[in-house]
């Protein structure tokens, strides 16, 4: 399998057509897998905006205070009220906000970033990831599409690429039912494919000022496996999610 970035690309604005300038930039081949950087999506789709747009009510003024009195440093309501706009849920209000987006992702400030935002203040993530990733593969050569962020993880220190949206590969590749080398059936085995492949694209996009953030990757087969879409824990199961929602930081 081989990974690279798509090269000089340039800065995406609003109504961009990403899939063009992709596919004007690098010969793909059918069986790629493109990594679409969700920051120039959003950019493409017009999620740029200015901390105006979120005028702050009671809840948002009440968390910002909050995190404020915790960390000591300034912090605006506004963007706490973008926050609260873009989630269906908060699971963590303090020490940071932890909050699960309208299509399934659960990640700090609901993935909203304040980093390469040229001509505004925050960037949102895209509204519907996997209809993103779809219009960009219908644009393209390659049939396989990945839109990727980058969060944390629990009980694992710093960042790595994850799939947000996908299209044209199932997300995950069951081997339960399939054996082990001493002949044992696997029961528990759901590899989550596209996270694996997100993370792989995040070492050549890489963070910051690198201006990469398409990658290819070629020669990737997701072989003779049962195939599944499941990738955001279903919230009855996730039993994590529900501890969470029993537990407050303490000031």
């Amino acid at each position: 399998m081989e990974l690279f970035a798509v090269p000089d690309l340039p800065e995406i604005r609003e109504g961009d057509d990403l899939a063009a300038l992709i596919d004007d930039r690098v010969d793909l081949r059918p069986d790629d897998v493109v990594c679409v950087a969700s920051t120039v999506v959003s950019k493409a789709e017009g999620r740029v905006y200015d901390y105006e747009a979120f005028p702050p009510g009671p809840r948002a003024r009440e968390i910002a205070d909050r995190l404020e009195t915790i960390s000591g440093d300034r912090k605006d309501p506004r963007f706490a009220q973008a926050v609260l706009e873009e989630s269906t849920e908060v699971l963590i209000e303090a020490p940071f906000l932890l909050t699960a987006t309208r299509f399934g992702h659960v990640g700090v400030n609901a993935g909203i970033d304040r980093s390469n935002v040229p001509g505004g203040d925050l960037l949102l993530l895209p509204e519907r990831p996997s209809e993103s990733a779809a219009r960009i593969r219908s644009g393209i050569a390659a049939d396989r599409v990945i839109v990727t962020d980058t969060c944390g993880r629990p009980f694992r220190h710093g960042q790595r690429g994850v799939a947000i949206g996908w299209s044209g590969l199932q997300a995950s590749r069951d081997w339960r039912g399939e054996t082990d080398r001493d002949g044992r059936e696997l029961g528990v085995t759901v590899e989550n494919v596209i996270d694996e492949l997100a993370a792989a694209a995040n070492l050549v996009a890489g963070e910051g000022d690198g201006g990469t953030p398409v990658v290819v990757v070629r020669d990737f087969e997701f072989g003779d496996h049962v195939g599944s879409d499941a990738h955001f824990r279903e919230i009855d199961g996730d039993l994590v999610r529900q501890a969470i929602r029993e537990w407050t930081h303490e000031t």
